[in-house]
C-alpha cells in the first residue's frame, strides 16, 4: 500500500508541474487570471485525443490489425472528425490557432449530446490573435503537452480528477485571488460516496456537481454497472464546469447521463409531472456561504424547498440543505453534504433552522473533518449525512463524528490518504461512542444545548500536559550549551584537515 500511494504521489507531483509549466509558456502575452481559459481546454483536447487513441489500438489488437475496424463509431466514446486530432494540429507550422479552434470546433460539432459547449463555453479565450500568441509560443505549448500522454491508461481517475483541482488553486495564487469555483478533495469524495453506497439501478443527484467528481466516484463505487446509465443527475451553475463534468463523466465511460446547466436555487432543472425529482442518493459540496443566491423567490418556492424557512440572501447554507432534503427519495433517500462547520452553531435564523432539521430526524451522522483539507478555503468544514430511512435504533440520534485530528499532515496542505478514509469510515459504521472522536447523541441532548450540534458541547477532549517553566527553560538551555559544544568539534575538526584556517 505504502509502494502505490509513494507512486500515485509520484505521479501526480509530476503531471501538476507539466501543467504548471504550460502556464509558464503562456505567461507575459496571457494574463494570469487567463491561463484557465487556455490551459484547461488545451489539456482536455489533448485528453480526449489521447483516449480515442487507446480505444484504437485496442480495436486494432482485437481484429488482427484491421484499420478500417477500428474507426467505427462502435469502438469510440466518440468522434474525431477528420484534421481534429491532437496530431492534426501538431503537424501545422502557422496559424496553429486557427488550426486548435477548427479541431475544437470540428469535436463539439461532431458530438453534439456530449461534448457541446466543452471548449467554446471558454469564450474568453482567443486562439487565432498572434498579437497574443504568435505561432511559435502556441507551437511550444503543443510540443510541451505532447510530451505526455493524459489518457484514462496513463493516469488514474483521482490524479486526473485532481489535476483541474490544481489547476484553479494554481490560478486563484497567480491571480491573489479566490478561484469562483469550489473543489473537493477526492478523499472526502471517496468516504461520502462509501457513505452513502449507491447501488447499481439507483439514482444519484449532485446539485453543485462542478467538474462531476461526486458523480463519478458513485459510479464507480456502482462497479460501473450497466445499470448506472440514466441514472446519474447533476446541475451546475459555471457554463464551462458544467460542460467539463459532461467530457469527465464521458471519458470515464458513463453513458446515457444528466449534467444541466443552471443555477439550481434560482431554477432546479430537475422536474418530474411539475414536481422536484427525487433521488435514492444525493450528494454535494455547494459553494459554501452564498451571498446574493436569491432569498426573494425561495420564500415562495413553488417546489416547497423552504421545509423550515427562508434563510437570509446572505448565506444559502441553509438554501442548499433543505433543497437536498427535497430531492430526497420519500422512502430510500440518503444525503451527504460538505458545508462549513458555521451550520452547526450559528445562532438567530440558522438556530431555528437547525432545530427543525434536527428535530426532523433525518440526520444521521456530522462529520467534522480537519482544517487545510480543501485547496482554496481555510474555512472548517463539515459534512451531514442525512437518511428517510434510519435504521430503528438509530432513531432519534446523531452520530457526532470528530475527525479534526484524522489526517495526514503535508507541507502545502492537509490531506486524508486511506487509511484516514477507513478510520472515520468505522468510526461512522461502528455507530458508538469512541473517546475524543465519536459520540452518540440523542434529539433530547442537543435540545439541552439549544440545538448546537459543535463536537466541544459533547466530545470530551484529552486535557493536554502543562510543562513546567523551569523545566522547558533548563532543557533549553542545555540544548543550547550542547550545540556550542558540538559547533566548536566541528570548527576544530575542520581546522585540523585543513579546511579553514585557525583565527
Amino acid at each position: 500500500m505504502a509502494t502505490k500511494i509513494a507512486e500515485e504521489m509520484t505521479s501526480q507531483e509530476e503531471l501538476f508541474n507539466h501543467l504548471y509549466e504550460a502556464c509558464n509558456i503562456l505567461r507575459g502575452p496571457i494574463n494570469q487570471d487567463e491561463f484557465k481559459s487556455y490551459v484547461t481546454p488545451i489539456l482536455f483536447f489533448k485528453r480526449i485525443s489521447d483516449v480515442y487513441d487507446e480505444e484504437t489500438q485496442k480495436a486494432l489488437e482485437e481484429s488482427g490489425g484491421d484499420e478500417e475496424y477500428a474507426t467505427f463509431a462502435e469502438n469510440h466514446r466518440f468522434v474525431i472528425p477528420e484534421g481534429c486530432h491532437w496530431n492534426d494540429v501538431r503537424e501545422k507550422s502557422k496559424d496553429i490557432g486557427k488550426a486548435i479552434v477548427h479541431a475544437m470546433t470540428g469535436i463539439e460539432r461532431s458530438n453534439p449530446d456530449t461534448l457541446s459547449g466543452v471548449f467554446t463555453s471558454f469564450d474568453d479565450a482567443d486562439w487565432t490573435d498572434k498579437s497574443k500568441l504568435s505561432d511559435e509560443r502556441l507551437k511550444d505549448l503543443v510540443e510541451h503537452m505532447s510530451q505526455k500522454k493524459v489518457g484514462n491508461k496513463n493516469y488514474s481517475d483521482d490524479i486526473m480528477g485532481d489535476s483541474y483541482e490544481y489547476l484553479i488553486k494554481k490560478f486563484a495564487d497567480l491571480s491573489k485571488k479566490n478561484a469562483a469555483e469550489f473543489y473537493t478533495p477526492r478523499s472526502i469524495v471517496k468516504l461520502l460516496t462509501r457513505i452513502l453506497d449507491p447501488k447499481p439501478g439507483e439514482t444519484v443527484y449532485d446539485p453543485a456537481c462542478g467538474t462531476g467528481g461526486m458523480l463519478i466516484e458513485a459510479i464507480h463505487r456502482m462497479n460501473n454497472d450497466k445499470q448506472a446509465y440514466g441514472k446519474i443527475y447533476g446541475q451546475e451553475k459555471n457554463l464551462a464546469t458544467s460542460a467539463i463534468a459532461r467530457m469527465n463523466l464521458f471519458l470515464h465511460g458513463a453513458k446515457d447521463f444528466n449534467i444541466l446547466q443552471g443555477d439550481t436555487l434560482r431554477n432546479p432543472l430537475h422536474i418530474f409531472r411539475g414536481q422536484l425529482k427525487t433521488f435514492d442518493c444525493v450528494i454535494a459540496n455547494p459553494p459554501f456561504s452564498l451571498e446574493n443566491w436569491g432569498a426573494d423567490a425561495f420564500a415562495s418556492d413553488v417546489y416547497g424547498r423552504n421545509l423550515w424557512g427562508c434563510p437570509s440572501d446572505s448565506c444559502a447554507d441553509y438554501a442548499w440543505l433543505q433543497h437536498m432534503v427535497k430531492s430526497m427519495d420519500k422512502d430510500n433517500g440518503r444525503c451527504a453534504v460538505v458545508l462549513p462547520q458555521g451550520i452547526l452553531f450559528r445562532e438567530g435564523q440558522e438556530q431555528t433552522l437547525r432545530q427543525k432539521l434536527i428535530n426532523s430526524d433525518k440526520i444521521e451522522a456530522i462529520i467534522i473533518f480537519a482544517t487545510g483539507l480543501f485547496f482554496n478555503t481555510g474555512v472548517p468544514a463539515c459534512a451531514l449525512i442525512l437518511n428517510n430511512n434510519k435504521k430503528r435504533e438509530h432513531k432519534r440520534k446523531i452520530c457526532l463524528i470528530n475527525a479534526s485530528k484524522i489526517y495526514t499532515p503535508k507541507r502545502a496542505q492537509n490531506i486524508m490518504l486511506d487509511e484516514n478514509i477507513d478510520e472515520i469510515y468505522e468510526l461512522y459504521k461502528n455507530y458508538k461512542n469512541e473517546k475524543e472522536k465519536c459520540r452518540i447523541i440523542s434529539i433530547e441532548d442537543t435540545a439541552k444545548h439549544n440545538y448546537g450540534l459543535s463536537a466541544n458541547l459533547y466530545i470530551e477532549q484529552a486535557k493536554e500536559q502543562t510543562l513546567n517553566a523551569k523545566i522547558v527553560k533548563q532543557e533549553f538551555l542545555n540544548t543550547l550549551s550542547d550545540i556550542i559544544k558540538a559547533e566548536d568539534k566541528f570548527k576544530a575538526l575542520l581546522i585540523k584537515g585543513g579546511y579553514l584556517n585557525e583565527q
